[in-house]
């Protein structure tokens, strides 16, 4: 309910409860004949002395001034409605004690409020009539404006960008990412109908992707694959992939990344010298074939040139091809077998200062 109408409605009421002063009516309205809300009215008066000793002359609503026995009560609690709930104002329900009946939520009363004030008269009745709260009708939506259809299969195809009403345009772009085929706008005329057919997405397929040397594609072979279609690649023994595992068809007829490489391990340029691979230092020997697959770093030993100490130089192993670096020098055979605690792989590591 509002405020202020609420406010205002205890305002006219209260006009209507205060006991009045003999010979004044000033704040109680004049008495109501012939049709009546309330069955009867007490027995009119203009002071208390018409009243006798256990009635005073009180303002009792739209009967006006009325001999009323003030300590007469109006029935509580109020039997629950099934769409209200009633509220005491006052302290207590004798003459002249405002009730409120609001409504529940989503109900309102045939005024469109959503609570009433009620008072309690000279009869014990509770003033007014008894509520009825009917459910709230939700706005009316207003009706869509005038639009052109847009077929299932054209919103399965395309995003639109825009909407369907009369007098505006469209603009179509395929979900699939592929090439329109026709005009890729539309103007919805006031007819109700489009002025250009619907365009079409023009299906887009791949070439097969290109072979891979030392590996292998995992894939039916046809002509052309459908968007979406993915290839496998593998590699034959002893060569690492080098790329993507996986390219897809994509809806712009290109594949997802260019083909991997197979490439080749490398054979350590090293014999009689220890190397470090991983971290761990080790005799070229000991290396599976001694051979390091593509991408590996090969840390080789190198000796100062003016000192007795050691350093190290890396190198990368790539597709088959490891080169050692242009300071390590390849130990005799006669010091390898004769004098190993001597070989560059084998003495003190320099100090950062002495590399610098």
């Amino acid at each position: 309910m509002d405020p202020a109408l609420l406010l205002l409605s205890l305002w006219l009421l209260a006009g209507t409860v205060t006991p009045q002063a003999p010979g004044t009516a000033d704040s109680c309205p004049e008495r109501l004949l012939g049709d009546e809300r309330r069955g009867s009215c007490p027995r009119p008066c203009k002071a208390d002395g018409d009243c006798g000793a256990k009635r005073q002359c009180l303002c009792d609503g739209q009967c006006g001034l009325s001999c009323v026995a003030p300590g007469r009560v109006c029935p509580w609690p109020l039997t629950p409605g099934g769409n209200s709930t009633a509220r005491l104002l006052s302290p207590t329900h004798s003459f002249s004690a405002l009730l409120e009946v609001r409504c529940n939520p989503g109900f309102t009363l045939p005024s469109g409020l959503d609570a009433i004030i009620r008072r309690c008269q000279g009869d014990r009745r509770w003033s007014g009539d008894e509520p009825i709260c009917t459910e709230s009708q939700p706005p009316t939506a207003p009706p869509a404006p005038p639009a052109c259809p847009l077929p299932d299969d054209v919103l399965n195809t395309f995003s639109i960008q825009g909407n369907a009403t009369t007098g505006t345009t469209i603009r179509y772009s395929c979900l699939s990412g592929a090439d329109i085929v026709g005009s890729s706008e539309n103007f919805c005329q006031d007819n109700q109908m489009w002025l250009y057919p619907h365009p079409i997405c023009q299906k887009a397929y791949c070439l097969p992707p290109q072979k891979v040397e030392e590996g292998y594609v995992v894939a039916v072979q046809k002509t052309e694959y459908e968007v979406g279609f993915d290839i496998h690649y593998l590699c034959k023994k002893n060569f690492l992939l080098d790329g993507p595992q996986r390219i897809t068809c994509l809806a712009n007829g290109t594949w997802s990344a260019a083909p991997p490489n197979c490439r080749a391990r490398c054979l350590i340029p090293a014999g009689r010298s220890r190397i470090v691979i991983g971290g761990e230092k080790r005799w070229p020997f000991d290396v599976t074939d001694a051979m390091v697959p593509h991408g590996e770093n090969v840390m080789f030993y190198c000796k100062h040139p003016d000192k007795q100490c050691s350093f190290t130089a890396t190198r990368m192993c790539f597709d088959g091809k490891l080169q050692a670096p242009d300071c390590y020098l390849e130990p005799a055979w006669v010091q390898y077998m004769l004098y190993p605690h001597r070989l560059v792989s084998e003495i003190d590591a320099c100090t950062p200062g002495d590399v610098q």
